[in-house]
């Protein structure tokens, strides 16, 4: 892919090809036979509280030492890398949530392809809310390019939303591809082949936006998660205040310095805003709401059933 020029002519040949590399990374992540797919035994932690954040990030950016400073959890520390060898878990009580975070293991370069339990440390992060790439100050770029490609591979979709895509697979008619808006790389004829890879001659496809080949076969997939994500700049004590400026500019992104508790007021209120929880207060019969303990729902499930559910399964009959 890499050597072929990318143009009109080509763009059916890489489609191709983007479609094959999909479906061989999903038989990686989930392979045939008797499970094994998901994290080992005693790797992965049972959800509680109202959301789980997952810390992702190569060895030695300080990981461990942002849990313990800020839900008080011992996570061993130390000046090699891969310390932390399994899931460490930590709570921390914020505006009457209780957020599980999640210190994972370093991720290294062909994580996703199963170097240094790469595949297990993804997987749990799948399972988060919300994302913290924790990357050391010094050297943020390559590393967070790095990341972000190891978590793409798995079906991680960082801080972006689903393209309006409607696939329907049927019985006969072979291929409708309807197009509402002008589309720069899809075609029928590029649709079909990269439906043919994955043995689909029956569907009909409504393009609703300029989408790529990608975004199709990741509506075909149907195994990408979207999940919101906030780089967390470590180690700002090592630079200098212009620097630190220009950091601040940089989208989804929050300085801190995890041995010093520097800006973890920011941080919080960051992670707040990212998980999009509601507070519900209950009113027990003639007395004032309780504001001590709400019931935190995310901002997507708030309908009376949610809370009902929440309460307890019982309660909707």
């Amino acid at each position: 892919m890499a050597r072929t020029q990318k143009n009109k002519a080509t763009a059916h040949h890489l489609g191709l090809l983007k479609a094959r590399l999909a479906k061989l990374r999903r038989e990686l992540i989930t392979p045939k036979g008797g499970g094994g797919g998901g994290p080992r035994e005693g790797f992965d932690v049972a959800k509680t509280g109202d959301a789980r954040i997952g810390f992702v990030g190569f060895p030695s950016v300080g990981k461990s030492t942002l849990l313990s400073n800020l839900a008080g959890v011992y996570s061993e520390v130390a000046a090699y890398e891969f310390t932390t060898l399994t899931t460490v878990p930590g709570v921390i009580r914020y505006k009457g949530a209780k957020i599980q975070l999640l210190d994972l293991p370093g991720i290294i370069e062909g994580a996703k392809d199963g170097k240094g339990r790469g595949r297990q440390v993804i997987a749990v992060a799948r399972a988060c809310n919300l994302i913290l790439i924790v990357l050391g100050v010094l050297k943020p770029l390559g590393h967070k390019k790095i990341i972000e490609n190891e978590l793409e591979g798995f079906g991680i979709r960082l801080n972006s939303k689903p393209l309006n895509i409607g696939f329907k697979k049927k019985y006969k008619g072979g291929i409708n591809l309807t197009a509402t808006c002008p589309q720069s790389e899809l075609d029928a004829e590029t649709v079909k082949s990269i439906l043919a890879k994955y043995k689909i001659h029956n569907a009909d496809v409504t393009l609703r936006s300029d989408a790529t080949a990608d975004d199709l076969i990741d509506v075909v997939e149907g195994n990408r998660v979207y999940i919101p994500c906030i780089y967390v700049l470590n180690k700002i004590d090592q630079i200098s205040i212009e620097e630190l400026d220009i950091i601040y500019k940089v989208p989804h992104c929050v300085p801190i310095s995890a041995h010093h508790r520097w800006n973890f007021d920011d941080l919080l209120e960051k992670i707040w805003d990212y998980l999009k929880l509601v507070r519900i207060y209950t009113k027990p019969k003639d007395q004032l709401p309780d504001y001590t303990s709400p019931v935190v729902l995310p901002y997507s499930r708030t309908t009376v059933e949610d809370f009902c559910m929440k309460m307890h399964k019982n309660l909707i009959k």
